[in-house]
């Protein structure tokens, strides 16, 4: 089959692979519809994270079920499913908790001697724990194919951002990020009820689909400028809740800095670079309180699953770009040139 590859900075090759099989009585083996890139994926392709040449890559796809083992008794063959950018074995300790990502057998897709989502077919571990089944006529309806695919990471990791930052009703919401993470915080946002949602971002078609997910206000400043911004829109006093959904330096001083007394931010940007832009002095004067980290999006799906189904929200704006299995190679250059927010890859060769 055909699958994703890197093999070195800014060098992403689609070669035959062995088709996966199942393996353990765990297993599952699912033939990917739909995939995506992510931005994290990004700091692989430019270097700045460690992969083996050959590699796999990718953790964001939906698929049907092909082949199951004897201990599989929560999806059968033939069944639409999305996977979360984790597998979990859904019954360790960590698991039964919420938190998913922490699973004493989970693992992330792409891992050396793993498959990725980047490709025609993926070997899914623990897929009664992982895998979310999915109504089978969706595999005919290409946007909500797209919306649905969003739960496999973004949609769940914007959720977990404005849940850790207390995004709820009657709350003004910043957002530093215009990304797809940012971008689906401000849907969630919307979603739990905040009253005021400020998108940070000096893209204008990336802001006005913010606006479109229930953004009130955007600045476009970055550092100080935006500070001032974001304080003078709110009488002085910041946002009661704040997304960092970048993962710099930069971000997060800004979004220490726009963040009310007592408020809180909800980090999710994978942290990059060679300081945190925290000051614990200004956390301790001020009552500021830091939550977030590698979402659990498995244990959020059964939640936004019915939103998305019935239309209560959209995220499938997020994709601006599609390509099939072969050009996988153009996506990646198209978003690390900011060409592209997140581009979808279909199963087709």
């Amino acid at each position: 089959m055909r699958a994703t590859t890197i093999h070195a900075p800014y060098d992403m090759r689609v070669e035959d692979v062995p088709e996966p099989v199942v393996q353990l009585p765990t297993d599952a083996v699912v033939r990917v519809l739909r995939a995506c890139i992510c931005g994290s994926d990004l700091w692989a392709y430019r270097g700045e994270a460690a992969r083996q040449p050959g590699q796999r890559i990718g953790h964001e796809f939906l698929g049907v079920v092909e082949e199951t083992g004897s201990e599989v008794s929560t999806v059968r063959r033939g069944d639409l499913v999305v996977a979360p950018f984790v597998w979990s074995d859904g019954v360790c300790d960590y698991c039964r908790e919420g938190l998913t990502t922490s699973c004493e057998h989970g693992g992330f897709w792409g891992s050396v001697g793993y498959d990725g989502g980047q490709g025609e077919a993926v070997r899914v571990p623990f897929a009664d724990g992982t895998l979310v089944q999915l109504p089978k006529e969706a595999a005919s309806d290409d946007h909500l194919l797209a919306a649905l695919l969003t739960l496999s990471d973004v949609l769940g990791t914007g959720h977990h951002a404005a849940l850790g930052a207390g995004a709820r009703p009657g709350a003004t919401v910043a957002v530093v990020g215009d990304g797809a993470v940012g971008l689906c915080a401000v849907l969630a946002a919307k979603r739990l009820g905040a009253e005021r949602i400020i998108a940070l971002g000096r893209h204008q078609v990336r802001t006005d689909i913010a606006r479109r997910f229930g953004a009130t206000d955007v600045v476009a400043e970055r550092g100080e400028a935006a500070v001032e911004a974001v304080r003078e829109l709110t009488r002085g006093q910041g946002a009661h809740a704040v997304v960092e959904a970048v993962g710099t330096e930069q971000s997060m001083r800004t979004a220490l800095d726009i963040t009310r007394a007592g408020g809180a931010i909800g980090f999710v940007g994978v942290p990059h670079g060679s300081g945190t832009g925290l000051d614990l002095g200004i956390m301790f004067d001020r009552n500021i309180a830091l939550r977030g980290g590698v979402a659990p999006v498995r244990a959020y799906i059964p939640d936004l699953l019915p939103d998305v189904l019935d239309g209560t929200i959209d995220p499938s704006p997020v994709f601006d770009m599609t390509v099939g299995i072969e050009d996988v190679p153009e996506g990646y250059k198209a978003m690390d040139e900011r060409t592209a927010l997140k581009v979808l890859v279909t199963g087709d060769r």
